[in-house]
């Protein structure tokens, strides 16, 4: 498998677990649940998946490959990165209920974000 196949399949990963993440933190906040060990640990294996995904990417650019709009494309990597780390410090690690609907709605606006990136790449 050559590494843009990887990147690829790594970005399909990144797009279906930020739905899991979504759903998961929905299903939590619906059952008047606050963020739990389980949840934590969802969101550190997205954002290992999310830096995996990076990796790939840098590796990508310096290898030469150009993707067109390639530093829109690098952008979109940038903030699907920072995105769970800043939620983290903006809520001071908090586990309320309320913390758990604004990860639910980050793994929306992470699936979005893959969406995007993606499509930037195949332009």
């Amino acid at each position: 498998m050559s590494l843009p196949q990887i990147h690829s399949a790594l970005a399909n990963a990144c797009l279906i677990f930020s739905l899991i993440i979504a759903g998961y933190g929905f299903l939590l906040y619906f059952r008047q649940q606050g963020v739990d060990s389980n949840f934590w640990g969802t969101l550190a294996a997205g954002e290992l998946l999310f830096l995996a995904q990076g990796v790939m990417g840098v590796l990508l650019y310096a290898g030469g490959l150009r993707v067109p709009r390639t530093w829109v494309h690098a952008l979109y990597g940038i903030v699907l990165l920072i995105t769970l780390p800043g939620a983290y410090a903006l809520t001071r690690g908090r586990d309320s209920r309320r913390e758990v609907l604004i990860y639910a709605l980050l793994g929306l606006f992470l699936a979005g974000i893959t969406l995007r990136a993606m499509s930037t790449a195949t332009q």
